[in-house]
């Protein structure tokens, strides 16, 4: 984690929302005859939805409460009432967060109220109203939620200004953002006093315009020398640069020599950026070495406009703001285009996939599977006689038998643990609700079922 409150990184767990659950119950009325099925069906469970907000410049706070789940819907009620949705749950973020999920950007929040849904809650549960049919008039099952999606985000902040602030430690950038800014950063006498981006809103000949601070960048710092290498990508997003350069050099180099090597750096790091807009300005008007300054770099930058400036007097900063807004007017807002995803023709994703383990364990994976076993109420005789007619219409038990399950083999799907207990086609003219799978019993069930045994042998005895 960075140091400060400044944190442009971080990684989120989300969980939205499980759909409620599906009512059971049935209309019992005095004088009202054959009343039937009038259970409700269960509430949406709530979304997960990322939102731009001005107000924030940091993503501190998601680092340090990164689990974000969304509310639950409530369980169907009788006389075939749903329940209600679970609340949305909104992530606020500051303008510029890219959205990454498994490497793949997913969007980009650059304007104030902007929403992006990132996870979807679950559906709710039928209730048994809903599973009335002329051939089944009196259904005794009512589904489970649908579990809400569970993703693991990267969410990455890259400034959103339109003027960037860049060059070497100590050249003043602080000093002229406190100029033409309410923004306080820290100021002082000695290098790399600003380690964190700082932004500040200027307005000038009736344009409004946000500038960010990047803190200082030293030669190599493409090649991730010193601080200003992971504050280079924030400058990525500015439509403007103003290379703000210190008459007397930095670090044995003199004004030319600096400014060439910023120039480098800047190349390095994204050659996109040697593109930009730019303003060099001279800072310290006031030092002797100032003038000459001015003068040779001027003659070896002709393409940009090279400016003498004092952010600690106010001397040519007007100037300076001046061509600032020149060139902001005619400069478009830069945009991140999301790569779209590519086409695959032809290619259809298995409903199920079966593979047995080193110890003989079937199991049995596939979303549509584990979304079948999670809505169904394992307590409700229908519901799982439903289940077992809906994996023989996929074509599952064939599946399952052409693997060569036998008897008695562990079943592992959808989370939960089954035995197989052979064809489902053999045990359903016996009994229409068997399914072709029990459950596993465990070890306490086995010992009591013993212990029963025993006691049933000493009372006959």
């Amino acid at each position: 984690m960075q140091s400060g409150s400044f944190l442009d990184r971080v990684k989120i767990y989300i969980t939205a929302g499980k759909g409620g659950d599906g009512c059971m119950s049935f209309r019992r009325e005095k004088f009202i005859e054959f009343g039937g099925p009038n259970g409700g069906c269960g509430g949406k469970g709530g979304d997960v939805i990322i939102q731009g907000e001005s107000n924030l410049t940091t993503l501190l706070e998601l680092a340090y409460n990164p689990h974000i789940e969304a509310k639950a819907g409530e369980k169907g009620g009788t006389y075939n009432k749903t329940g209600r949705g679970g609340e949305d749950k909104i992530i606020l973020v500051p303008l510029g967060t890219l959205i990454y999920k498994d490497g793949q950007l997913l969007g980009d929040i650059t304007q104030h109220g902007q929403q992006l849904t990132v996870a979807k809650g679950g559906m709710g549960g039928r209730g048994n109203q809903s599973f009335k049919t002329r051939n089944n008039t009196c259904p005794h099952m009512a589904e489970l939620g649908q579990p809400g999606e569970e993703i693991t985000l990267i969410l990455e902040l890259k400034v959103l200004a339109d003027l960037g602030l860049v060059g070497f430690p100590n050249a003043g950038k602080s000093t002229f953002l406190t100029a033409i800014s309410s923004a306080r950063p820290k100021i002082a006498d000695y290098p790399f006093t600003t380690l964190n981006p700082n932004l500040g809103i200027t307005m000038h000949k009736g344009m409004s315009f946000a500038t960010a601070d990047i803190p200082g960048i030293i030669e190599g710092a493409s090649e991730g020398k010193g601080l200003g290498h992971q504050f280079l990508k924030h400058i990525e997003r500015t439509r403007v640069l103003l290379h703000l350069i210190d008459p007397d050099g930095f670090d044995g180099m003199d004004a030319a020599e600096s400014a060439k090597v910023i120039e480098k750096e800047l190349k390095q790091f994204d050659k996109d950026l040697a593109k930009k807009p730019r303003i060099i300005a001279i800072n310290k008007a006031d030092l002797p070495s100032a003038q000459k300054a001015y003068e040779q770099i001027k003659k070896k930058y002709k393409k940009f406009p090279v400016m003498l400036m004092s952010a600690a007097t106010g001397q040519g900063v007007k100037q300076v703001l001046d061509e600032v807004v020149k060139i902001l007017s005619v400069t478009p807002v830069p945009v991140v285009e999301l790569e779209a995803p590519k086409a695959v023709l032809h290619k259809v994703e298995p409903i199920f996939t079966i593979d047995r383990d080193e110890e003989g364990i079937v199991h049995i994976t596939g979303k549509k599977i584990d979304e079948f076993i999670a809505m169904t109420n394992f307590t409700q005789a229908e519901a799982v006689a439903r289940l077992r007619g809906i994996f023989k219409k996929i074509g599952l038990e064939k599946a399952l038998l052409k693997a060569g399950v036998q008897d008695g083999d562990p079943i592992v799907a959808g989370g939960r643990e089954f035995e197989w207990n052979g064809s489902l086609d053999k045990h359903a003219a016996e009994n229409p609700e068997h399914t072709g799978y029990k459950r596993r019993e465990t070890k306490a069930e086995r010992l009591a079922k013993r212990a029963e045994r025993r006691r049933a042998k000493r009372e006959e005895a």
